[in-house]
Protein backbone atom coordinates (compact mmCIF):
# COMPACT_ATOMS: atom_id res chain seq x y z
CA UNK A 1 0.00 0.00 0.00
CA UNK A 2 2.87 2.36 0.87
CA UNK A 3 5.08 1.47 -2.11
CA UNK A 4 2.91 1.15 -5.23
CA UNK A 5 5.83 2.55 -7.24
CA UNK A 6 7.52 -0.83 -7.01
CA UNK A 7 5.13 -2.06 -9.70
CA UNK A 8 7.74 -1.00 -12.28
CA UNK A 9 9.76 -4.05 -11.21
CA UNK A 10 6.93 -6.49 -11.94
CA UNK A 11 8.94 -7.81 -14.90
CA UNK A 12 11.07 -9.62 -12.30
CA UNK A 13 8.16 -11.92 -11.33
CA UNK A 14 8.78 -14.63 -13.89
CA UNK A 15 12.55 -14.76 -13.40
CA UNK A 16 12.33 -15.08 -9.62
CA UNK A 17 9.52 -17.60 -9.99
CA UNK A 18 11.66 -19.66 -12.36
CA UNK A 19 14.44 -19.83 -9.75
CA UNK A 20 11.97 -20.84 -7.03
CA UNK A 21 10.41 -23.56 -9.16
CA UNK A 22 13.76 -24.85 -10.39
CA UNK A 23 15.09 -25.39 -6.88
CA UNK A 24 11.81 -26.88 -5.64
CA UNK A 25 11.27 -29.25 -8.57
CA UNK A 26 14.77 -30.73 -8.22
CA UNK A 27 13.54 -32.56 -5.13
CA UNK A 28 10.48 -34.08 -6.84
CA UNK A 29 10.13 -37.83 -7.30
CA UNK A 30 8.22 -38.10 -10.57
CA UNK A 31 7.16 -41.67 -9.82
CA UNK A 32 5.02 -40.23 -7.03
CA UNK A 33 3.20 -37.89 -9.42
CA UNK A 34 0.07 -39.97 -9.94
CA UNK A 35 -3.38 -38.37 -10.07
CA UNK A 36 -5.40 -39.27 -7.01
CA UNK A 37 -9.14 -39.08 -6.44
CA UNK A 38 -8.62 -35.76 -4.65
CA UNK A 39 -7.05 -34.26 -7.78
CA UNK A 40 -10.17 -34.89 -9.85
CA UNK A 41 -12.42 -33.59 -7.07
CA UNK A 42 -10.35 -30.42 -6.81
CA UNK A 43 -10.46 -29.91 -10.57
CA UNK A 44 -14.24 -30.26 -10.63
CA UNK A 45 -14.58 -27.99 -7.60
CA UNK A 46 -12.44 -25.32 -9.29
CA UNK A 47 -14.85 -25.22 -12.21
CA UNK A 48 -18.02 -25.42 -10.11
CA UNK A 49 -16.95 -22.62 -7.75
CA UNK A 50 -16.43 -20.31 -10.73
CA UNK A 51 -19.82 -21.10 -12.26
CA UNK A 52 -21.61 -20.95 -8.90
CA UNK A 53 -20.05 -17.59 -7.96
CA UNK A 54 -20.94 -16.19 -11.38
CA UNK A 55 -24.48 -17.56 -11.22
CA UNK A 56 -25.21 -16.32 -7.70
CA UNK A 57 -23.89 -12.80 -8.38
CA UNK A 58 -25.76 -12.67 -11.67
CA UNK A 59 -28.97 -13.76 -9.99
CA UNK A 60 -28.65 -11.29 -7.11
CA UNK A 61 -26.94 -8.29 -8.75
CA UNK A 62 -27.66 -8.82 -12.43
CA UNK A 63 -25.39 -9.52 -15.37
CA UNK A 64 -22.88 -6.79 -14.57
CA UNK A 65 -19.33 -6.20 -13.37
CA UNK A 66 -19.72 -8.15 -10.12
CA UNK A 67 -20.85 -11.35 -11.84
CA UNK A 68 -17.92 -11.21 -14.26
CA UNK A 69 -15.48 -10.42 -11.46
CA UNK A 70 -16.84 -13.37 -9.47
CA UNK A 71 -16.28 -15.71 -12.42
CA UNK A 72 -12.68 -14.61 -12.94
CA UNK A 73 -12.05 -14.99 -9.21
CA UNK A 74 -13.47 -18.51 -9.15
CA UNK A 75 -12.03 -19.85 -12.41
CA UNK A 76 -8.39 -19.19 -11.47
CA UNK A 77 -6.48 -22.50 -11.50
CA UNK A 78 -3.80 -23.48 -8.99
CA UNK A 79 -0.96 -20.99 -8.64
CA UNK A 80 2.43 -21.80 -10.13
CA UNK A 81 4.04 -21.09 -6.77
CA UNK A 82 1.69 -23.45 -4.87
CA UNK A 83 4.18 -26.38 -4.88
CA UNK A 84 6.84 -24.05 -3.48
CA UNK A 85 4.58 -22.86 -0.66
CA UNK A 86 3.51 -26.42 0.13
CA UNK A 87 7.17 -27.38 0.35
CA UNK A 88 7.68 -24.58 2.90
CA UNK A 89 4.66 -25.86 4.82
CA UNK A 90 6.08 -29.39 4.89
CA UNK A 91 3.46 -31.00 2.62
CA UNK A 92 3.70 -33.09 -0.54
CA UNK A 93 5.25 -31.14 -3.40
CA UNK A 94 4.49 -34.03 -5.79
CA UNK A 95 0.77 -33.86 -4.98
CA UNK A 96 0.77 -30.10 -5.55
CA UNK A 97 2.67 -30.33 -8.84
CA UNK A 98 0.22 -32.95 -10.11
CA UNK A 99 -2.67 -30.68 -9.09
CA UNK A 100 -0.97 -27.71 -10.74
CA UNK A 101 -0.55 -29.47 -14.09
CA UNK A 102 -3.95 -31.17 -14.06
CA UNK A 103 -6.10 -28.24 -12.94
CA UNK A 104 -4.33 -25.66 -15.11
CA UNK A 105 -4.49 -27.95 -18.15
CA UNK A 106 -8.18 -28.77 -17.83
CA UNK A 107 -9.32 -25.25 -16.90
CA UNK A 108 -7.36 -23.67 -19.78
CA UNK A 109 -8.81 -26.24 -22.19
CA UNK A 110 -12.38 -25.47 -21.08
CA UNK A 111 -12.09 -21.69 -20.94
CA UNK A 112 -12.63 -21.09 -24.69
CA UNK A 113 -16.02 -22.79 -24.36
CA UNK A 114 -17.05 -21.06 -21.12
CA UNK A 115 -15.85 -17.48 -21.67
CA UNK A 116 -18.36 -16.59 -24.42
CA UNK A 117 -21.27 -17.32 -22.07
CA UNK A 118 -19.73 -15.24 -19.28
CA UNK A 119 -18.52 -12.17 -21.18
CA UNK A 120 -21.03 -12.36 -23.97
CA UNK A 121 -19.04 -13.02 -26.79
CA UNK A 122 13.32 -30.07 -14.75
CA UNK A 123 14.47 -33.64 -14.44
CA UNK A 124 17.61 -33.41 -16.67
CA UNK A 125 19.58 -31.34 -14.14
CA UNK A 126 19.37 -34.09 -11.54
CA UNK A 127 20.54 -36.68 -14.10
CA UNK A 128 23.68 -34.73 -15.00
CA UNK A 129 24.43 -33.58 -11.46
CA UNK A 130 22.95 -36.02 -8.89
CA UNK A 131 23.96 -33.86 -5.92
CA UNK A 132 21.39 -31.30 -7.09
CA UNK A 133 18.70 -33.36 -5.38
CA UNK A 134 19.92 -31.91 -2.05
CA UNK A 135 19.50 -28.31 -3.22
CA UNK A 136 15.81 -27.91 -2.25
CA UNK A 137 16.64 -28.63 1.40
CA UNK A 138 19.81 -26.51 1.46
CA UNK A 139 18.29 -23.57 -0.42
CA UNK A 140 14.91 -23.56 1.33
CA UNK A 141 15.60 -20.21 3.00
CA UNK A 142 16.67 -18.76 -0.35
CA UNK A 143 13.42 -19.76 -2.05
CA UNK A 144 11.46 -18.32 0.89
CA UNK A 145 13.31 -15.01 0.56
CA UNK A 146 12.59 -14.88 -3.17
CA UNK A 147 8.93 -15.62 -2.48
CA UNK A 148 8.74 -12.72 0.01
CA UNK A 149 10.20 -10.33 -2.57
CA UNK A 150 7.71 -11.59 -5.16
CA UNK A 151 4.83 -10.92 -2.74
CA UNK A 152 6.05 -7.36 -2.14
CA UNK A 153 6.14 -6.72 -5.89
CA UNK A 154 2.73 -8.35 -6.44
CA UNK A 155 1.21 -6.25 -3.65
CA UNK A 156 2.78 -3.08 -5.08
CA UNK A 157 1.46 -3.95 -8.54
CA UNK A 158 -2.03 -4.62 -7.17
CA UNK A 159 -2.00 -1.40 -5.16
CA UNK A 160 -0.97 0.62 -8.20
CA UNK A 161 -3.55 -1.16 -10.35
CA UNK A 162 -6.39 -0.35 -7.96
CA UNK A 163 -5.35 3.25 -7.29
CA UNK A 164 -4.97 3.99 -11.01
CA UNK A 165 -8.55 2.98 -11.85
CA UNK A 166 -10.30 6.30 -12.30
CA UNK A 167 -14.06 6.52 -12.11
CA UNK A 168 -14.48 3.45 -9.90
CA UNK A 169 -16.41 4.17 -6.71
CA UNK A 170 -15.42 2.89 -3.29
CA UNK A 171 -18.63 0.87 -3.19
CA UNK A 172 -17.58 -1.07 -6.29
CA UNK A 173 -14.18 -1.77 -4.74
CA UNK A 174 -15.81 -2.89 -1.49
CA UNK A 175 -18.24 -5.22 -3.26
CA UNK A 176 -15.56 -6.85 -5.36
CA UNK A 177 -13.15 -7.05 -2.41
CA UNK A 178 -15.72 -8.76 -0.16
CA UNK A 179 -16.78 -11.12 -2.95
CA UNK A 180 -13.14 -12.11 -3.57
CA UNK A 181 -12.63 -12.66 0.17
CA UNK A 182 -15.68 -14.93 0.42
CA UNK A 183 -14.63 -17.00 -2.59
CA UNK A 184 -11.08 -17.23 -1.25
CA UNK A 185 -12.22 -18.49 2.14
CA UNK A 186 -14.63 -20.93 0.52
CA UNK A 187 -11.89 -22.29 -1.75
CA UNK A 188 -9.46 -22.99 1.06
CA UNK A 189 -12.19 -24.58 3.17
CA UNK A 190 -13.64 -26.72 0.37
CA UNK A 191 -10.17 -27.84 -0.72
CA UNK A 192 -9.45 -28.92 2.85
CA UNK A 193 -12.57 -31.09 2.86
CA UNK A 194 -11.95 -32.58 -0.58
CA UNK A 195 -8.37 -33.48 0.32
CA UNK A 196 -9.60 -35.89 2.97
CA UNK A 197 -7.63 -36.95 6.02
CA UNK A 198 -4.37 -37.57 4.18
CA UNK A 199 -4.35 -34.60 1.77
CA UNK A 200 -6.30 -31.91 3.61
CA UNK A 201 -3.50 -29.33 3.62
CA UNK A 202 -2.55 -30.04 0.01
CA UNK A 203 -6.17 -29.91 -1.15
CA UNK A 204 -6.74 -26.61 0.62
CA UNK A 205 -3.67 -25.10 -1.01
CA UNK A 206 -4.43 -26.49 -4.48
CA UNK A 207 -7.93 -24.98 -4.51
CA UNK A 208 -7.15 -21.84 -2.52
CA UNK A 209 -3.85 -20.52 -3.87
CA UNK A 210 -4.61 -19.28 -7.35
CA UNK A 211 -2.93 -18.30 -10.60
CA UNK A 212 -4.11 -14.69 -10.34
CA UNK A 213 -1.85 -13.45 -13.12
CA UNK A 214 -3.59 -15.68 -15.68
CA UNK A 215 -7.06 -14.62 -14.54
CA UNK A 216 -6.16 -10.91 -14.52
CA UNK A 217 -4.87 -11.26 -18.09
CA UNK A 218 -8.05 -13.05 -19.22
CA UNK A 219 -10.30 -10.49 -17.54
CA UNK A 220 -8.46 -7.56 -19.09
CA UNK A 221 -8.46 -9.22 -22.51
CA UNK A 222 -12.01 -10.57 -22.70
CA UNK A 223 -14.02 -8.63 -20.12
CA UNK A 224 -13.10 -5.30 -18.49
CA UNK A 225 -10.64 -3.69 -16.05
CA UNK A 226 -13.36 -3.79 -13.38
CA UNK A 227 -13.71 -7.57 -13.75
CA UNK A 228 -9.92 -7.83 -13.36
CA UNK A 229 -10.22 -6.27 -9.91
CA UNK A 230 -11.66 -9.59 -8.64
CA UNK A 231 -8.47 -11.61 -9.04
CA UNK A 232 -6.47 -8.49 -8.10
CA UNK A 233 -8.13 -8.48 -4.66
CA UNK A 234 -7.65 -12.25 -4.47
CA UNK A 235 -3.89 -11.60 -4.61
CA UNK A 236 -4.20 -9.92 -1.21
CA UNK A 237 -6.47 -12.47 0.43
CA UNK A 238 -4.74 -15.72 -0.52
CA UNK A 239 -1.27 -14.35 0.24
CA UNK A 240 -2.39 -13.10 3.66
CA UNK A 241 -3.62 -16.61 4.42
CA UNK A 242 -0.37 -18.14 3.15
CA UNK A 243 1.60 -15.75 5.37
CA UNK A 244 -0.48 -16.80 8.39
CA UNK A 245 0.07 -20.48 7.55
CA UNK A 246 3.84 -20.02 7.34
CA UNK A 247 3.82 -18.08 10.61
CA UNK A 248 1.99 -20.94 12.37
CA UNK A 249 4.45 -23.50 11.00
CA UNK A 250 7.37 -21.34 12.14
CA UNK A 251 5.91 -20.95 15.63
CA UNK A 252 5.24 -24.68 15.87
CA UNK A 253 8.83 -25.46 14.95
CA UNK A 254 10.08 -22.89 17.46
CA UNK A 255 8.02 -24.44 20.28
CA UNK A 256 9.18 -27.94 19.37
CA UNK A 257 12.78 -26.79 19.39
Amino acid sequence: YMMPGLHVYSWMFKWMLIVMLFVTFLGIRFKRMKPERAHWLLTGANLMVALAAWGVCRLVFGDGYLAQAAFFVGIMPTATAAPVVMGLLGGSVEFMLTALLLINGIICALLPFILPAVVGRGGFERRFYPRAIAWPRKLKDVTFGIWVVILVLIAANASYDISSREGISERVLEQIGVMALLVCGFNFGLGYLLGGRTRAAEGSQALGQKNTTLSIYLALTYASPIAALGPTFYVLWHNLWNAWQLYRVSERKRRDG
